[in-house]
């Protein structure tokens, strides 16, 4: 069994790997929300919202894994842009439903197509076979449910 020293060396590796990662991905993703007129979180609720026609603002929230604060200031500054539409549900007056408006549609739709970080990974993921690509994804499925149980007060 490996000593504690060298499992600490070996996960400062893999958080390193993942931030470098993470960094570059945001970076093509905020090139693209740049691009736009929009900023990342901006993107991501309008890029929800088109992939989920019938999104509720906590819907939204979730799938970003965004506080309900920082969706709801942007979804206010989408709505001021006309760029999606805000409206209590008839079902439950607790649901905000979202949808995009003609000009979100367009948005939405260039979001997707120039979608650099989307085409990088199709380009990285190239010359990996499935099952590598089917291994990392469940490795990585393990990695966030072990993170999530994690108690940081420990």
């Amino acid at each position: 069994m490996k000593n504690f020293s060298d499992k600490v060396k070996l996960a400062a590796e893999v958080v390193q790997s993942f931030m470098v990662i993470s960094k570059k991905l945001v970076s093509f993703t905020q090139q693209n929300a740049s691009s736009l007129g929009l900023t990342i979180q901006q993107m991501g609720i309008i890029n929800t919202i088109y992939s989920t026609p019938s999104a509720t603002l906590k819907a939204v929230t979730e799938k970003l894994q965004m506080s309900k604060s920082t969706v709801s200031v942007n979804v206010e500054e989408l709505v001021k842009a006309e760029l999606i539409t805000r409206k209590t549900s008839e079902n439950d007056r607790r649901e905000i439903n979202l949808t995009l408006t003609p000009e979100g549609l367009k948005l939405a739709q260039k979001s997707c197509q120039n979608a650099s970080s989307y085409k990088a990974m199709v380009s990285a993921l190239e010359n990996i076979s499935a099952e590598k690509i089917q291994d990392l994804l469940e490795t990585h499925q393990e990695l966030v449910a072990k993170l999530q149980e994690y108690d940081i007060s420990i």
